[in-house]
């Protein structure tokens, strides 16, 4: 592929607002590309993919180019560490890919420079899981993450999904031992699939549709879904549950429960019900009266760093702190919509104990009127992203 100047440029701007603007990668890159409509699919592809190397690498480049801010160097330096033809530009007359190369390596010797995570962050990664499982998740967290899909079954079974792929010349592959995870084989945007626009698949890790079916709703079910955001579990307990019995879906933000709706429509599922969370007296008529309860409590994202990058350089230990007090916060607060009988998922997007089984420990110290049944741990090297849930049941 050539090389051209307005690209490795956009690439260097794109890097700048995320770093420097503290921009998300997804938003800024969609900014650019909205702002260019005239590039092809692999000029957007140059694009996406040295920007999403240097910010899961930032360290490392940081480290190569010797400044943190001069971007289009470290686009420059990816330029020659991916083996494309070198332009001849007066810009890249001093750059020497073999000297680069070997700085490359070398930098790669210190693990925490290599994998590129801030000290903190490696420190307490070491903290929380011991210093071989945390070396060995920091490594896969740097892996990008697969495309996966869940087979919307309130529009059609997941059989006659393959087959209308299959039509579009589509290329994917189902994942085992999940009755309705997909992966796309081939790098598209999706959202302008067709079959996407009529609501026949979501885009859904393959961890995050283990919790819903975690959550196991019954048919007849009053299930509250308590931190729903724009509502990709609760379109998934509403399949589950077959459209019957009552989705409640609580945000504390509007406009994430009216992208919700919006998904509900296209998706066909009619048992939702949105509430604006305005107050703590949101949750006094649902008192004692919910079958279920989805509680995908905020947290530390450290499991989603795959798809989510630019994350790892957002984050503090002060951040993370202050997340689980909101953890035990909604854990208290919203176990009393459950009757006696009730079951609750308590889940994260976190590898960190802290946020998971230690959380659930202070909850069940204090509430012995619950009972752990059943908890699980999906880690981001097995695959897919890293998920924490645990189902207890209100025993009286």
């Amino acid at each position: 592929m050539k090389i051209y100047k307005n690209l490795v440029n956009a690439a260097a701007e794109t890097l700048q607002e995320i770093f420097d603007q503290n921009r998300y990668a997804d938003k800024a890159l969609e900014k650019k590309f909205k702002a260019h409509p005239q590039w092809g699919s692999r000029d957007r592809r140059f694009i996406a993919e040295s920007v999403y190397d240097i910010v899961r690498y930032k360290r490392l480049y940081t480290a190569l180019v010797r400044s943190e801010k001069n971007y289009w160097f470290m686009v420059a330096a990816w330029v020659l560490l991916k083996d494309y033809e070198l332009p001849d530009w007066p810009e890249f007359h001093n750059l020497d890919r073999v000297h680069i190369k070997a700085d490359f390596e070398a930098l790669k010797s210190d693990p925490r420079v290599g994998e590129s995570y801030p000290d903190w962050l490696w420190d307490f990664g070491i903290k929380e899981l011991g210093k071989d499982l945390w070396e060995k998740e920091a490594k896969a967290m740097n892996e990008p993450a697969k495309v996966v899909f869940r087979a919307n079954t309130l529009k059609a079974p997941g059989k006659e999904l393959e087959k209308k792929l299959q039509g579009l010349s589509v290329p994917f592959e189902k994942l085992p031992q999940q009755q309705d995870a997909y992966v796309f084989l081939k790098k598209e945007n999706v959202f302008k699939n067709p079959l996407f626009k009529e609501g026949y698949f979501e885009i859904q890790d393959a961890g995050s549709q283990q919790i819903a079916a975690f959550l196991n709703p019954g048919t007849n079910d009053l299930v509250i879904d308590a931190c729903a955001g724009a509502g990709g579990k609760s379109l998934h307990l509403a399949a589950l549950m077959k459209n019957k019995g009552r989705v409640v879906s609580m945000d504390v933000e509007q406009w994430k429960l009216e992208e919700l709706k919006k998904r509900a429509k296209r998706s066909g599922a009619f048992n939702i019900e949105t509430r604006l969370i305005e107050n703590e007296k949101s949750l006094n008529p649902l008192t004692g009266k919910a079958d279920k309860l989805l509680l995908d409590v905020p947290c530390s994202g450290s499991g989603v760093l795959k798809r989510n990058p630019d994350a790892k350089w957002k984050l503090s230990e002060e951040s993370i702190c202050r997340t689980k007090t909101l953890q035990e916060k909604l854990l208290n607060d919203y176990c009393t919509v459950l009757k006696s009988g009730g079951e609750m998922v308590y889940s994260t997007c976190s590898i960190f104990p802290s946020e998971n089984q230690q959380q659930v420990a202070v909850f069940l110290e204090h509430h012995p009127e619950f009972e752990l049944k059943e908890e699980k741990t999906l880690l981001p090297s097995e695959g897919f992203d890293g998920f924490y849930m645990a189902r207890m049941v209100k025993k009286h």
